[in-house]
């Protein structure tokens, strides 16, 4: 150790018996609930811990319907707070009925008789939603009979069993622990998307959510017509076999799109099966052409989605969002083999018995590659351009972990990359960023209207290209560097239109990023409010008005007037944990091409009209 320093304890730290501590089930999920359920948060976003709760019991609600066993599920959400859930399946046991929801790795999924294709697999879920829900009850209906448990915080409260002729099946209340999940509240649009996702994948489950009944019929085929914002260029084809269900289209949008599911559960970051689709639906197309084409051009403007059951499903994270399986069963094919088999066969079929839709698939890669060549000198050329742009010194100021990074995997899926107005505005938030997970990309001016224009323009217009290889999306977003791209744009008019540039030129060219939810707007204070002993920042006039009233008589307000006006040290406040971010949505019924062509496209003089038709004047609010 001659070149190394010795590294001696602390003086004064002791570490001893004292220091070894041993938790039981329900303390440690709270200690650690990162392990068990990811993120918190506060219901704003479909990652957020109360949505992963929810699922944990629906999963086992879907497994009894998967069995065979109950074709109903209610859940009612009281005042966005509190779950119920009920199914008619076979109830949990009753003489296991406390171990079940209390006690880890135990559960009867490990006997894959009983249980063959099932989600959860790891004797964990129910366990962790008892144990961050500061009220928790259980109900098991068999046999004439009802056992109930009350749970406070994962202990047991109550337990008593008592006569009942009540529909055989299981009953689940919970309300999250609101010192662990703050200021939480359940998203109506967030639950009816995964309560959707699992009719989709269960034909014939009826789910009556508070009140309002959902139901598919057509499986895959409603999931594309209920998802897609943009017209199918030919009719959505849907197939199945045996453990798997795919349905796909091409439309007129850029990039590709996919949904993909493991026994009724929602792949959100893809996995062994999506690479398996991606891969062989075009390794199928091309071989039916039999055209040297690339595959890039084959799944440009793609929607697909994909389900599959494997019976013992390996998942990357107790959150289940990739696949890692690379067998379908033990001992059996490989998950990459059985869906290139189920494609090669079941695809090449269809196109060679319809005949009008392989004629229109083959217009549409052929588009694709004409545009393609046309721009690859262009793309070459912006290429190189990029990477001697330097960009770290002139337009990104990087973080030192990517969504990508395979480690560092929480702080990876807590970067976010800001994109600025003006250097003043990029200089107060890199000064108060946070260098682990957040990046800065300045704009110079405002950004190009790319409403309309090719995807040419991405690579000839160097704010486009620099922003798009600073986010690493240009082969798709699989590659994106980022979490949350936030515009973080001034609260004026001027402001407001550079979001809307930037959105437009997200929806043009990379539509699948704002659909998957990437894209946000941040939130700053319009007002500062203060006295000598506090200050408060406001964000709405209502908010100002409030504040004027806690803090008494003339406090000093500053209008805040743009970002470079707010210092570093006040930013840190704004772009931290509570920092306030709006989501950018995509849903079929936002019409975006017709949104877009009318507000960004070049009927001025129709705009114009709108804004005189519809203007307010002042002394009109005053009435």
């Amino acid at each position: 150790m001659a070149d190394e320093e010795l590294l001696l304890p602390e003086e004064g730290v002791k570490y001893d018996d004292d220091n070894i501590r041993h938790l039981d089930d329900m303390e440690h999920i709270r200690v650690r609930s990162g392990m068990y359920i990811g993120r918190l948060g506060d219901g704003s976003q479909n990652d957020d811990g109360i949505y992963v709760l929810l699922k944990e019991v629906m999963d086992n609600s879907i497994d009894e319907f998967k069995m065979g066993a109950g074709k109903r599920i209610e859940i009612d959400i009281e005042e966005n707070l509190r779950v119920s859930v009920r199914d008619y399946g076979r109830g949990i046991p009753q003489g296991k009925l406390i171990e079940a929801v209390s006690k880890l790795n135990t559960g009867g999924k490990y006997d894959s008789k009983a249980f063959k294709k099932s989600v959860g697999l790891n004797g964990v879920g129910i366990k962790a939603v008892n144990a961050l829900s500061s009220r928790f009850e259980v109900r098991s209906y068999r046999e004439g009979k009802v056992r109930m448990a009350i749970f406070e915080r994962g202990q047991l409260i109550s337990d008593a069993t008592e006569e009942s002729d009540e529909p055989t099946g299981t009953f689940i209340f919970f309300e999250p622990d609101n010192t662990l999940f703050l200021n939480y509240a359940y998203q109506s649009s967030i639950v009816e998307t995964l309560l959707r996702n699992y009719t989709y994948l269960n034909t014939g489950l009826s789910i009556v959510y508070n009140g309002q009944r959902i139901i598919s019929r057509h499986g895959l085929e409603d999931l594309l017509n209920d998802s897609m914002t943009a017209q199918g260029l030919y009719p959505i084809v849907h197939l199945k076999g045996d453990d798997i269900e795919l349905a796909f289209t091409h439309t007129n949008q850029y990039g590709e799109e996919y949904y993909s599911f493991v026994n009724g559960q929602h792949t959100t970051q893809g996995g062994t099966h999506q690479s398996a689709l991606k891969e062989h639906i075009a390794r199928t197309i091309k071989e039916f052409y039999t055209k040297n084409m690339e595959f890039g051009d084959i799944r440009n403007g793609l929607v697909a989605a994909i389900a599959i059951n494997v019976e013992e499903p390996q998942f990357e994270g107790q959150t289940k969002t990739k696949l890692g399986s690379s067998l379908m069963e033990p001992g059996g094919v490989t998950v990459n083999k059985y869906i290139g088999d189920f494609i090669k066969t079941e695809v090449d079929n269809y196109l060679h018995k319809n005949a009008p839709v392989a004629e229109v698939l083959l217009n549409k890669i052929q588009e694709s590659e004409k545009e393609r060549k046309a721009i690859a000198g262009v793309t070459k050329l912006a290429r190189e351009r990029a990477k001697k742009a330097n960009m770290h010194n002139r337009k990104l100021r990087d973080c030192r972990f990517h969504f990508n990074d395979a480690k560092g995997k929480e702080q990876a899926e807590a970067s976010c990359i800001f994109i600025t107005e003006g250097d003043s505005a990029s200089g107060s938030i890199t000064k108060s960023r946070d260098v682990n997970t957040q990046a800065v990309f300045s704009l110079r001016g405002k950004p190009l209207n790319s409403y309309g224009l090719t995807k040419k323009v991405v690579y000839e217009n160097e704010e486009f290209n620099l922003l798009q290889a600073a986010l690493n999306i240009e082969d798709g977003i699989e590659g994106l560097r980022y979490n949350k791209v936030i515009a973080a744009t001034d609260a004026d008019v001027d402001g407001m239109h550079i979001r809307l540039l930037l959105i437009t030129f997200f929806l043009q060219f990379f539509p699948d990023l704002i659909k998957k939810g990437h894209v946000y707007i941040l939130q700053t204070p319009l007002f500062r409010v203060r006295n000598k002993k506090k200050t408060l920042y406001c964000y709405t006039e209502e908010e100002r008005q409030k504040a004027v009233e806690e803090l008494g008589p003339n406090p000093e307000i500053t209008r805040f007037k743009g970002l470079g006006e707010i210092s570093p040290d006040e930013f840190r406040h704004f772009i931290g944990k509570d920092m306030r971010l709006e989501q950018v949505s995509l849903r079929k019924e936002d019409l975006v091409k017709e949104l877009l062509a009318f507000y960004m496209g070049k009927n001025t003089m129709e705009r114009q009209t709108f804004i005189i038709d519809n203007l307010v004047i002042e002394e009109d609010l005053a009435s």
